[in-house]
């Protein structure tokens, strides 16, 4: 059984975790059911678009910078160029249960050069579908051992998101030798992904 966290928390994931060396990082949530009660939602009594959230990673050097567009791990670009980061593919609506979208991290070929990765969802073209997180439930992000298949941490993310567009869901950083995880559950007014990495 996992560990739950809340806002805030850290965690050593490594510490504890002999012989980890790949995890799964699991994203997911839902769309309210009813559509109408986010900021935009349900303008005009219109039938309401599918709401498309994008997991993405950013990998930030030793000062919290994002310095190389290939540090970008999203659905244009599934694979860091070092290979320690993949991301398994797009999910369009959210449906169904579990992962909505899944990220293959390989901890012992993250390079040296990089010391944290910042984990974000945000939602694909929110302002022409006048759209946001007040129209999500259910969100989390769960890290699971890849050897065992074991959920060693969850974070589900109970704020209040409305008109919030972007997420900063949580950072998984090196402290010396180890690697330790916070739930960080910011919620920002970002329109893109490229704004969001604009923030580092």
């Amino acid at each position: 059984m996992g560990i739950n966290l809340t806002k805030g928390q850290r965690i050593d994931l490594t510490k504890g975790n002999a012989g980890l060396s790949q995890i799964m990082v699991g994203l997911g949530w839902d769309a309210a059911q009813n559509k109408s009660g986010g900021l935009f939602g349900g303008l005009f009594g219109s039938k309401a678009e599918d709401i498309d959230c994008d997991a993405s990673v950013l990998m930030l050097d030793e000062n919290g910078k994002f310095s190389k567009k290939q540090d970008l791990i999203y659905f244009g670009n599934l694979k860091s160029a070092c290979g320690s980061v993949v991301h398994t593919g797009d999910n369009l609506t959210g449906d169904g249960d579990g992962d909505d979208e899944q990220i293959i991290v390989e901890l012992n070929k993250v390079p040296s050069t990089i010391h944290k990765l910042v984990f974000v969802v945000n939602i694909y073209d929110c302002i022409r579908r006048k759209q946001d997180f007040g129209l999500i439930r259910n969100a989390f992000i769960r890290i699971v051992n890849g050897s065992n298949k074991q959920e060693i941490i969850r974070y589900n993310l109970s704020d209040d998101y409305v008109g919030k567009t972007s997420l900063i869901v949580g950072e998984l950083y090196r402290h010396n030798t180890e690697w330790k995880f916070a739930a960080i559950g910011e919620g920002t007014h970002d329109a893109s992904l490229s704004e969001i990495v604009k923030r580092y």
